[in-house]
């Protein structure tokens, strides 16, 4: 296996980094995890990590490839992402203070936005070209290694999310004041605002 895709190591240590560096979408696994519970952040896990793997694999396949060609559709798609995730930061921010214990109150974000998140964000589909251009190679099992980087990066972002949603369930023994959630929730919000806003003055 390894003889024949040199580079799937490689990716895999770049599908590491990629997946467990702070971002938006971990920042709302861990926001909803404190808030809401462990269970309320696999939906975004798995959303986020299928939806990912999936732009991987369209890319891959030729698909995504005129993205490269034209910047007004990325630039098009980088505005409409920040809008959203500035939305999606205000409702944070202005959550009611509640204590994390009552935690049917308040929107979640769910696994459809969180798919949603992945293919209106045009870093995540840069991300998907560089991988497809870097380790897929260009020889006859092409495709085949397309299909291995798509299914690898599903395998090594789902624990690598599991992680930022274990911190925010074990942050939430911490949130039992309503003025605790409340700070968090605003913390959370500016992180949130501040990891999109960047992408964009980047």
């Amino acid at each position: 296996m390894l003889s024949s895709f040199p580079t799937l190591l490689p990716f895999l240590l770049f599908a590491f980094v990629a997946s467990i560096t702070p971002g938006p979408t971990n920042i709302l696994v861990l926001s909803n995890s404190a808030r809401f519970g462990l269970a309320a952040a696999v939906p975004i896990i798995l959303g986020a990590c299928a939806s990912a793997a999936m732009l991987v694999l369209v890319v891959g396949t030729g698909a995504g490839s005129s993205l490269s060609h034209w910047p007004a559709v990325q630039t098009l798609m980088q505005w409409a992402g920040v809008s959203w995730l500035s939305y999606l930061a205000w409702q944070i921010f202005r959550a009611p203070a509640s204590a994390v214990t009552a935690q049917d109150n308040g929107s979640r974000l769910g696994i459809w936005g969180a798919v949603s998140l992945q293919w209106i964000n045009p870093k995540t589909w840069m991300m998907a070209l560089a991988v497809v251009s870097v380790f897929a190679g260009a020889g006859e099992d092409r495709l085949l290694h397309v299909l291995y980087l798509s299914l690898a990066f599903f395998l090594v972002s789902l624990p690598c999310m599991g992680v930022w949603a274990l911190l925010g369930a074990g942050s939430s023994r911490w949130l039992r004041s309503p003025r605790a959630m409340q700070l968090f929730n605003r913390c959370m919000a500016l992180l949130l605002l501040g990891s999109a806003w960047l992408s964009v003055l980047a």
